[in-house]
């Protein structure tokens, strides 16, 4: 069994060895080689090629003719093929020769066509270089001439646009490598471009404001003389209207840009001053600066960074000179900083996308607006110059027409010139102090005199003043008051005229500007002029006749109180019926110094009479009286007869409302006599005057008399019966008392109402009484005085120190 597999194995192997191909015997022989029969399989393969060759042998026999003939064929072909190799030889040498040239020609060619290619590469290739090279050539340029802002747009572009198509190029790589440095060149020269430009506004930034600020004054002047021509076309229009006065306050709106771009055409010479301020300067830095940051994303570092710079230069530009007070120049000045950097900061706001913002503006506004007001309110507070004040607060206003113009809330401005207002208003009252009192001390106090029509009329227009009886009599005549009167009245209009002034372009109402020039003139007439007349009648060596014709004179000024009503009416345009309308109170001020004038009139009398009476030499030891007044006493009565015949004879005194010569006369010489009175009783009852003798006190008695007649003879009309004469009353029943020595019915009718020496006090009686003692007994010893009672000397001694004590009695029960 195991002879017959191997027999039919080896079969197989050598059916596979004689179908297989030739490479893929050695598997087939390597089964063979790992069994154990490789020498039964030789023997068997012997076998097979011997099989094989005798079928060769068959095959060959049976086709041996066929190749017989095939080699005889061959062997002449070989011949021929011979001749055509020849041939062909021939023919290729001669080939070979012939295509020498044509194979140069060729090569040549060849060359040409890879030059070509080449070429054709290299146009390509630097198709895609030369732009990049082109751009970053440009872009070189740029950084040459300083062009920062293109080029960083050049810079963008070859980055992004043209390095990534050759950037396998060595060249582009270094590009790329310069990109940053480049970046960074570009961001910091932008930057100094960007401090260049905040150096320069710094500087340049009152230029800027003075621009602005003059364009805001020629809107407001167009839009004045627009308002005044169409108030002309109004009046015009409507015959029958009244005029308008020229102080008629012109609260006028702000003028539109077609109104003013329409006024700018027509006045071609001042092109220039049309340009906006903010054409002065170029922005373009900024702008330039903030794309930069912007593209490289360091936007916020930029925002920050011009932020803070324009704060500190705000702060610099809102610090006041320390003498910006002395010159309206400084003021001018340091508004136009504040306008012009404010000016490049709305300019700002407007033209970049959040470079700054409203509440960043409005932040620096608060500020400088705060900072302003103090610098304002402090310095202006230095200056005693009225019209400084006034230039003041036109500038003041101008500064805030133009802001309010770029969107600026102004109300503080206006608020703050309300106190300036009062400010102005007391400088306005100091300087009218001086006017005041120059006009006073220089007035000589005497009615105006005139000698013609024109003097008459130059007269009624400085003051109102109506006299139906004086327009009829005949040149020469004299006005009632002096010069003093239509000076005040012109100076209280100018100061009328001056708060006007002042009151211009505040946007008030006009009875806003009513109520100011009121309680102003109300101010200046209840205090300065006031206090001014005080001292004008207070004023040392001032005369009798100076008092009265302050007091005409005040008469006349209180009465014009009601003109100053009517001129401030025409110029407000506000009725003095008006609800909560402020009233005048000239009248209680001309009241008042014409009182204090009345009271320096009873003064200065009571002085004069004062320094008659210092005159007075009485001997009070004297025996007998002389028969005739005092020559002092003859002195006083004359000057007071001479005095009241003055008040009585002067002009302007009986009017609606004067007072002299009624009262004011009639109180004067009541005072007058009761003071007289009064110091002749106390002349009695002075201390260094120890003993009073009877001649002595009727000699004082004649003078009393002498003082009765002159009460008694109506020194000035008006009193009625003996009105007058009670003044010496006291006086006259203490001397009756003693001259007629009644003391029994003095003391026995002593306390009822109607007693004859009701008006005789015990006290000043017991002091007379003691000195008419001291007196009798001093006689009695040296036997000089009284010898005419001698006989009865004890008795009346006695008498008197009886009646001493019952005074001593009446005193002590008044006491208890």
């Amino acid at each position: 069994m195991a002879s017959l597999e191997t027999a039919a194995e080896h079969e197989r192997i050598l059916r596979e060895l004689e179908s297989t191909d030739s490479n893929c015997i050695g598997p087939t022989l390597r089964s063979v080689y790992d069994g154990l029969e490789h020498g039964h399989f030789m023997d068997k393969l012997e076998a097979r090629i011997r099989n094989h060759d005798r079928e060769i042998e068959k095959m060959c026999n049976f086709h041996y003719q066929g190749f017989v003939d095939s080699i005889t064929e061959l062997l002449k072909v070989r011949a021929e093929a011979q001749k055509l190799k020849n041939r062909v030889i021939d023919t290729n040498t001669r080939l070979q020769n012939d295509g020498k040239e044509l194979i140069s020609v060729v090569e040549e060619l060849k060359k040409c066509r890879l030059q070509q290619r080449n070429i054709a590469s290299t146009i390509d290739k630097l198709t895609l270089c030369l732009p990049v090279l082109e751009m970053y050539s440009r872009l070189q340029e740029q950084m040459k001439t300083k062009r920062h802002y293109p080029a960083l747009k050049t810079l963008e572009q070859v980055e992004h646009h043209y390095l990534p198509h050759v950037s396998q190029y060595r060249f582009c790589k270094i590009m790329s490598d310069n990109i940053p440095r480049l970046r960074m060149e570009i961001k910091d020269v932008s930057m100094s471009d960007l401090k260049d430009f905040l150096e320069s506004i710094r500087k340049h930034s009152d230029k800027i404001g003075e621009t602005a600020m003059k364009q805001a004054q020629q809107l407001r002047t167009m839009d004045t003389a627009l308002s005044h021509q169409q108030r002309a076309g109004s009046r015009r229009a409507k015959k029958e209207t009244a005029p308008v006065t020229e102080l008629e306050s012109d609260n006028t709106s702000p003028m539109s840009e077609k109104d003013s771009g329409i006024l700018d055409v027509e006045d071609e010479e001042e092109e220039e001053e049309v340009l906006a301020a903010q054409d002065l300067v170029d922005f373009s830095p900024v702008y330039r600066c903030l794309h930069i940051y912007t593209v490289q994303g360091a936007r916020n570092i930029f925002e920050n960074y011009y932020r803070k710079q324009r704060r500190k230069q705000a702060r610099l530009v809102l610090q006041p000179h320390s003498n910006m007070h002395e010159t309206l120049q400084g003021y001018r000045k340091y508004f136009h900083q504040i306008v012009g950097f404010f000016v490049v900061e709305d300019h700002i706001l407007h033209t970049t996308r959040g470079l700054v913002n409203k509440a960043y503006v409005d932040e620096l506004w608060d500020m400088a607006l705060s900072k302003t007001i103090a610098a304002l309110r402090t310095h202006s507070s230095f200056s005693t110059d009225p019209t400084l004040i006034l230039d003041l607060k036109h500038l003041i206003v101008l500064f805030a027409d133009t802001l309010q113009g770029y969107g600026f809330p102004v109300n503080q401005l206006f608020d703050l010139l309300l106190e300036i207002r009062d400010q102005y208003n007391e400088i306005l009252l100091k300087q009218w102090a001086l006017v005041f009192r120059e006009i006073l001390e220089h007035d000589n106090y005497s009615p105006i005199p005139i000698a013609d029509e024109a003097g008459y009329r130059q007269i009624l227009g400085q003051f109102p003043f109506q006299d139906a009886e004086l327009e009829k009599l005949p040149f020469p005549k004299k006005f009632p008051f002096s010069e003093f009167v239509p000076k005040v009245y012109c100076q209280l209009k100018e100061f009328i005229y001056a708060c006007l002034k002042f009151s211009e372009d505040l946007h008030l109402s006009s009875t806003e500007i009513d109520d100011m020039i009121r309680k102003s003139t109300n101010l200046l007439l209840t205090r300065t002029l006031s206090n001014c007349l005080q001292n004008e009648i207070k004023r040392k060596n001032v005369g009798l006749t100076e008092l009265v014709q302050i007091i005409i004179n005040t008469t006349h000024l209180e009465q014009s109180c009601r003109y100053l009503e009517e001129f401030i009416t025409n110029i407000t345009n506000v009725p003095p019926d008006t609800v909560n309308a402020t009233k005048l109170y000239g009248t209680s001020t001309f009241k008042d110094a014409r009182h204090a004038a009345e009271e320096e009139i009873y003064t200065n009398l009571n002085q004069k009479i004062d320094q008659f009476l210092q005159l007075a030499s009485y001997d009070w030891m004297a025996a007998r009286a002389n028969g005739e007044p005092s020559d002092y006493l003859s002195d006083l009565i004359a000057f007071l007869r001479s005095t009241f015949t003055v008040f009585t004879h002067l002009p302007g005194m009986v009017y609606e409302h004067a007072t002299m010569p009624g009262k004011v006369a009639q109180t004067a010489c009541m005072s007058a006599c009761k003071h007289l009175s009064t110091s002749l009783q106390q002349m009695l009852l002075q201390s260094d005057i120890k003993q009073i003798s009877l001649g002595a006190l009727q000699q004082f008695n004649i003078d009393v008399t002498e003082c009765e007649n002159f009460a008694r003879a109506g020194p000035v009309p008006g009193f009625q019966g003996d009105t007058l004469l009670l003044a010496f009353i006291n006086l006259r029943q203490l001397l009756d008392l003693f001259i007629q020595w009644d003391w029994s019915t003095y003391l026995a009718d002593f306390g009822r109402p109607n007693c004859r020496y009701l008006r005789v006090n015990p006290h000043i009686a017991l002091a007379v009484l003691e000195k008419i003692s001291k007196a009798m007994k001093d006689s009695s010893r040296k036997n000089a005085v009284f010898a005419q009672f001698r006989r009865n000397e004890r008795d009346k001694q006695k008498l008197i120190e009886t009646v001493a004590k019952q005074l001593r009695t009446l005193i002590n029960s008044q006491q208890t």
